[in-house]
């Protein structure tokens, strides 16, 4: 049997038989090592992709998941801080209590819990205790003025932003020695009108002349204003059983050693956290020079602030609140922030409340 001729290399075995020759040619051999080491490459990447995705889904759960124990443990602060306000509008006068069912603060004092492994912080504050922006009046603007300029603030600044507040929310075009009316702000590069009308929000005040972010919210150095301040109390008028220290230095004819005895009185176990009998701690003389700035009485109206967590080194949550206490047994939510950022002192730990 003959073979067509066509290029190929024939061998013979000897026994009569025919085999064609494959050897393949050294280039070849080279083209396929890049192949298998292009797909071994290939299959690496799509590996090593995966393992990322799918580690990242596995902190992405448990990142998910802590927040959510964050976010109940909080959200069972502010259940706890509605049952101190009822607890307390119930038993604040009562004159026998027990160091456990001691009824709560209410001048922003953190105060702590535990559930299972989980951890709670909460704060109630009067909002008696702050300075109410709609009501501030030519007379009372002083107390503002003081706050700021005690917080660092420039005294014309001060004088700037607090006569520029008055004229915010006043219904008139005039403005003030030291403010700003529709033909400031409509003179900026960004114009809008004065409101000439209460503030819906504290935020609300960046557009106030004078006002920074640095003055409102605060820095590393210095506390924000906007802490100290509240529209949802009805007392034009502080009251100073709940108010911070910063507030009480800043009204009028308020001294350090007033400032120290009022703090005293909330620390007391006699007070029972109760502002009725803080005015015969005072001299007659001095409570009738600060008389016309300021309370006693509490208000029905409770600010909130509440972390939950898990470990101090950890993640946390934080929401703010304002209640309502309606009779003495239920409160009302007036207002709702979750999530926020709440500062809580470097030397205010959980551990320190709880051992």
């Amino acid at each position: 049997m003959t073979l067509p001729d066509r290029g190929w290399p024939l061998k013979g075995d000897g026994l009569g038989k025919v085999r064609l020759k494959t050897d393949i040619p050294k280039g070849e051999k080279g083209i396929a090592l890049l192949i298998v080491l292009w797909i071994m490459m290939l299959l690496i990447v799509m590996t090593l992709t995966f393992s990322v995705m799918v580690r990242t889904d596995v902190f992405s759960t448990i990142t998910f998941k802590e927040q959510m124990a964050n976010k109940y443990l909080a959200e069972a602060a502010l259940q706890r801080a509605m049952m101190e306000i009822i607890y307390r509008n119930t038993h604040k006068n009562n004159p026998v209590q027990h160091d456990e069912n001691d009824v709560s603060p209410v001048d922003g004092t953190f105060q702590s819990g535990k559930i299972d492994d989980g951890y709670y912080r909460f704060a109630l504050a009067d909002e008696a205790g702050k300075i109410n922006i709609n009501l501030l009046t030519d007379a009372s603007g002083i107390i503002l003025n003081n706050l700021m300029v005690n917080l660092g603030v420039e005294k014309n600044q001060a004088d700037t932003i607090v006569d520029s507040i008055l004229d915010w929310k006043d219904g008139d075009d005039l403005h003030r020695l030291h403010g700003a009316e529709s033909d400031h702000y409509m003179g900026l590069a960004n114009p809008y009108k004065a409101k000439d009308a209460n503030f819906d929000n504290l935020e609300e005040l960046s557009l106030v002349r004078g006002m920074t972010p640095d003055i409102l919210y605060g820095t590393e150095e210095r506390p924000g204003l906007i802490q100290y301040l509240t529209m949802h109390s009805s007392m034009a008028q502080i009251n100073i059983n709940s108010a911070r220290p910063e507030v009480l230095k800043a009204i009028p004819s308020m001294t350090d050693s007033m400032v120290q005895t009022i703090i005293n009185y909330r620390m007391s176990d006699s007070a029972k956290n109760d502002g009725s009998r803080l005015r015969s701690m005072l001299s007659a003389a001095d409570f009738t020079k600060i008389s016309s700035y300021v309370t006693t009485a509490d208000s029905s109206v409770y600010a909130v602030e509440a972390i939950g967590y898990q470990n101090e080194k950890g993640g946390n949550y934080a929401l703010k609140a304002v209640l309502v206490a309606e009779g003495t047994d239920r409160c009302r939510i007036v207002f709702y922030q979750s999530p926020t950022h709440i500062e809580i002192p470097n030397n205010d730990t959980i551990s320190k409340h709880l051992n």
